[in-house]
């Protein structure tokens, strides 16, 4: 069975709303499941991240993809904390030729949300990985997903809590390419 992490940080419950519609595409596709790694405040001590069984039940997945709102521009402390701690795994190239993807939201249209995936990106090539955009062209999906037009990932944007139910059926569906991939990079 091809596994897929999805490894995320959600400060008001909106990025985990997200995970948990990128897990629900991930489980539609027969013969992947999805893993869920919510990096919480306790995983972070002085400043550190400290929940080494999370990192290494990642050593067992063939694809992961990231999650964090968009803070300040780019991912949350929390979840750069998280990447911080993987710096051995870049040492051992433990992550190399394992499929990433990522998705953030944010309480502006802009808010430089870009960054954060651009950042999730960086974080994947530097352990090797190989990135799956998302591959929906901004306003030419029928279905409206991908409603801001975001190539490198799933940008969603919420600013009163609230999920758009578009920017959950884009979430979905990054799960299902994700695991699509995966799927076909593992055999």
């Amino acid at each position: 069975m091809v596994k897929v992490a999805i490894i995320f940080h959600s400060a008001s419950g909106t990025t985990k709303k997200l995970a948990e519609a990128v897990a629900s595409g991930i489980r539609s596709v027969s013969g992947v499941d999805a893993v869920i790694a919510e990096i919480v405040g306790t995983d972070i001590v002085e400043g550190r991240f400290k929940n080494l069984a999370l990192i290494e039940q990642l050593k067992d997945v063939d694809a992961m993809v990231f999650g964090s709102p968009t803070f300040m521009g780019c991912v949350s402390a929390q979840f750069k904390a998280f990447a911080d701690a993987t710096g051995d795994l870049w040492a051992e190239k433990a992550w190399s030729n394992k499929i990433a993807s990522g998705f953030t939201i944010g309480s502006n249209l802009s808010g430089d949300q870009l960054n954060t995936i651009q950042y999730m990106q960086i974080f994947a090539n530097q352990h090797g990985m190989l990135w799956a955009s998302l591959d929906i062209p901004g306003n030419c999906d029928a279905e409206g997903r991908n409603r801001l037009g975001a190539q490198s990932g799933l940008i969603a944007h919420s600013k009163d809590g609230e999920l758009n139910a578009i920017d959950l059926v884009t979430a979905k569906y990054l799960g299902q390419r994700v695991a699509n991939v995966a799927k076909r990079f593992v055999a």
